[in-house]
């Protein structure tokens, strides 16, 4: 294989998004600029940002692995992701965006208070850290086995580079890249899924050399229990998590707040079925890989079928799939330091430029912390087994209480902790201690379930005796006070000058994406005149790709950046 051609094509797109970092440099002006976009995103922006900030190439390693095991209920899996944001678009981003929050943990501090916000805050920045390292391994292992580098300081070049554009460019920034991720890992798998199929002699090549329950929508340790809760867990998840509270938080009002997560919804109706296919693939044309090496599927029917320069097409929008997941955590993790902790606890008078300065130094503390994850994915047993343990262990318990807030005028601080702290006790317990002590092991399905629905079900039980008798938590209305004064204060603070940076900010970022797309396609083009095989549909998906660039462009048009004149 000749790795130049795809190492070259690795550094020129990574050297032109770290060039967009820079482009960023000074358009956060203060801290709702830096990480909430002046709270005027487009909604498709926000929309596609939402979906590669929950892609990874964990996604291709975890998902690519069981869907080479198990085959289609890879794709059943995924589309739990769809449901969750289907019920978050209905109901819980314009909850969100109505709670005039810049963070999740700012709505937490104000409806539940301070203590409550303190210790989510530890648990949340440390699960991200841990969650974001972790997925980070798996593209540095893809990356190392392709272009024969050593793992470690493959690990650790993708990672300082993942954080250097985050820290210098903000929200913007992150977006701005996570558009051309998606552009670019589109166009490598749109073109990796006819070379599969024609490399495994078609439709029927493919049928008749998989197992007889390949296709079954329900599959091995993959249960409809273990479904049921995967869709209660990505309701939790895809509405609450913090990372992706800021999308909905980011744009301009509760109805573009939906259209963010409904866009979400139909990406992960659609892209499971065209992602999880090569490995599925790759299972008829070499069944013989197990344990660990099924996380190398993907990268197997890459390596098989995709011609130089586009194999290094696929691995960068593997990393940058990667750094947009890990780039919105560092982001919000950064958000919630220096929003919350830094301004609201340590230094309440900081100046915007004190602020930003903090923000871009914790990023880059955060950022080397979930390189030193990614260094010991390999002793936990592997990506799957730590992202599905630590979802486990802490979504039901950190994610479910602040939902119930959003709606609930009965639940206050003392339950909340409670709940949280009950629902990580009995999910550590039966996770770690009940294997060691007990020689017993929950399933995949039941951890899932005890991890998500024990909290719900306590929160029920409270919501129903409270109810009962009629109690109103203090902190409610303590809040309701706090959010009529937030929203009074807001538009004493409203500027036309500000309103009018906000609005050149945000031109500048579409026309930037523009820009990333014609970068793109003409990059497409020339791989097309140098592929060995695929040549016409890359230059098909480039045209796509160069014809997509008005989109942005014709947006950005629309947007006037100079006051509007009052005639009197």
């Amino acid at each position: 294989m000749n790795t130049t051609v795809d190492t070259i094509v690795i550094v020129v797109f990574s050297a032109f998004v770290l060039a967009i970092g820079l482009l960023f440099a000074r358009t956060g002006r203060n801290l709702k600029s830096f990480f909430a976009g002046g709270e005027a995103v487009p909604w498709f922006i926000g929309g596609l940002s939402l979906f590669m900030s929950f892609f990874s190439a964990g996604t291709f390693v975890a998902w690519g692995s069981i869907a080479y095991k198990h085959g289609w209920v890879a794709i059943t899996i995924q589309w739990t992701m769809c449901i969750g944001a289907l019920v978050t678009g209905l109901y819980l981003a314009p909850r969100w965006k109505r709670t005039g929050a810049l963070t999740a943990a700012e709505f937490i501090r104000e409806r539940l208070g301070m203590p409550v916000q303190k210790t989510y805050i530890f648990i949340f920045t440390l699960v991200s850290v841990f969650i974001k390292g972790s997925v980070l391994y798996p593209v540095a292992r893809l990356v190392s086995a392709s272009l024969d580098l050593p793992l470690v300081p493959c690990t650790i070049g993708l990672g300082l580079f993942m954080i250097a554009y985050t820290a210098v460019g903000g929200l913007w920034a992150v977006m701005v890249t996570d558009i051309l991720q998606f552009v670019v890992l589109c166009a490598a798998v749109f073109i990796l899924l006819p070379l599969s199929f024609d490399r495994v002699g078609g439709w029927n090549g493919f049928t008749q050399n998989v197992p007889d329950d390949f296709f079954n929508l329900l599959n091995g340790e993959y249960t409809f229990g273990f479904v049921l809760a995967f869709i209660i867990y990505h309701i939790c998840y895809i509405g609450g998590n913090w990372t992706m509270v800021q999308r909905y938080t980011s744009v301009d009002s509760e109805k573009s707040a939906k259209k963010v997560a409904y866009l979400f919804a139909g990406l992960y109706l659609i892209s499971p079925v065209i992602w999880m296919f090569p490995p599925m693939i790759y299972k008829a044309i070499n069944p013989a890989l197990t344990g660990l090496d099924t996380e190398n599927a993907y990268l197997m029917i890459c390596k098989l079928v995709l011609p130089p320069g586009l194999l290094g097409l696929m691995l960068t929008g593997m990393y940058f799939s990667t750094s947009a997941s890990a780039n919105t955590a560092l982001n919000v993790v950064s958000a919630v330091f220096t929003n919350d902790i830094y301004k609201g606890m340590i230094n309440p008078a900081a100046s915007d430029k004190q602020l930003i300065l903090v923000a871009r130094t914790s990023s880059w503390f955060f950022g080397l912390g979930m390189i030193g994850i990614a260094l010991m994915v390999p002793a936990a047993g592997g990506i799957v087994e730590v992202v599905l343990s630590i979802s486990a262990i802490s979504g039901g318990p950190l994610l479910a209480p602040p939902l119930w807030a959003l709606f609930s005028k009965r639940l206050n601080s003392k339950v909340t902790l409670w709940v949280s702290c009950t629902g990580l006790a009995v999910n550590l317990i039966f996770k770690v201690l009940a294997p060691l002590l007990l020689d017993f092991k929950l399933s995949r399905g039941m951890e899932t379930i005890v991890g998500v629905g024990l909290p719900l079900l306590l929160l029920l039980a409270y919501e129903l005796w409270a109810r009962s008798r009629g109690v109103i938590a203090e902190e409610y209305r303590t809040y309701l006070i706090s959010r009529e004064q937030k929203r009074i204060d807001n538009l004493i603070e409203a500027s036309m000058e500000e309103a009018t940076e906000i609005r050149r900010q945000n031109r500048f970022g579409l026309r930037v994406i523009a820009a990333a797309l014609l970068f793109t396609a003409v990059m497409l083009y020339i791989l097309s005149t140098f592929a060995t095989s695929g040549a016409t549909v890359t230059a098909i998906i480039a045209t796509v790709v160069l014809i997509a660039t008005l989109i942005p462009y014709n947006a950005s048009r629309k947007i006037k950046v100079e006051p509007e004149v009052i005639n009197a």
